[in-house]
């Protein structure tokens, strides 16, 4: 492989791989970096040694002159090797072809990842199902879209972690199945002894009390918790 790659070593191993398929190919057509043609069928193919928003707003312009475009890169290409999959769907998603140019010292090889196809995403829907009951059980609009994880609000998790906490106030300690009887939180008891916040305590077997960090954080979130409940 050449000790810096360029844009233009990948036009001569896609001719290639083009004119065995029957094509006629030229470089730098009208600003199109390939344009191969076989009877009616029109194909556009740009090259970049990087996948970058530049690359693939100048592939979806190309729809404008045929309803065949590709992109090509080289192997190497950090960003496919770091995320292929996700490098793949988007591409797909934009109704573009993918090609991977290997250059190797003594030989190049072609791979067509896929063709330009219409692309149709498959609902995850597990998935969906969690987004759906996270939308539904969260009170309120509590946290700005954009935020991030680490400053994560009042999740529906939380907000039930809040309820079931509250009740240990004034209880010097209780079992998730009374927690669960009395404020109708159907996972008092996995809350409690998942203890995701650290905010209880295990005191015997199935009971718990509030911790010394529960008892710290509980008022502050129970502010919050309370200026959102309708």
């Amino acid at each position: 492989m050449p000790n810096k790659l360029q844009e233009s070593d990948l036009y001569l191993p896609i001719k290639d791989h083009l004119e065995k398929l029957g094509f006629e190919v030229k470089g730098e057509i009208k600003d199109c970096d390939i344009v191969a043609q076989k009877d009616d069928q029109l194909i556009i193919i740009e090259l970049k040694l990087n996948l970058n928003i530049t690359l693939l707003l100048q592939a979806v312009d190309r729809f404008s002159l045929s309803d065949i475009v590709y992109i090509a890169i080289p192997k190497q290409c950090s960003l496919y090797k770091k995320q292929s999959k996700q490098v793949k769907k988007l591409i797909k998603r934009l109704g573009i072809g993918l090609m991977i140019v290997d250059i190797q010292k003594t030989a190049q090889y072609v791979e067509v990842v896929f063709d330009p196809q219409d692309y149709t995403p498959r609902t995850n829907k597990r998935k969906q199902g969690a987004l759906l009951k996270e939308f539904s059980l969260r009170i309120g609009d509590t946290q700005k879209g954009g935020s991030t994880r680490a400053k994560a609000g009042l999740t529906a998790y939380r907000q039930r972690c809040i309820r079931v906490a509250e009740y240990l106030v004034d209880k010097p300690s209780a079992k998730g199945a009374e927690i669960k009887k009395k404020i109708g939180e159907e996972q008092a008891t996995s809350f409690l002894s998942k203890d995701y916040y650290g905010w209880f305590e295990k005191v015997d077997r199935g009971v718990y009390q509030l911790s010394k960090k529960g008892k710290q954080e509980l008022p502050e979130w129970s502010v919050k918790l309370a200026s959102i409940s309708i």
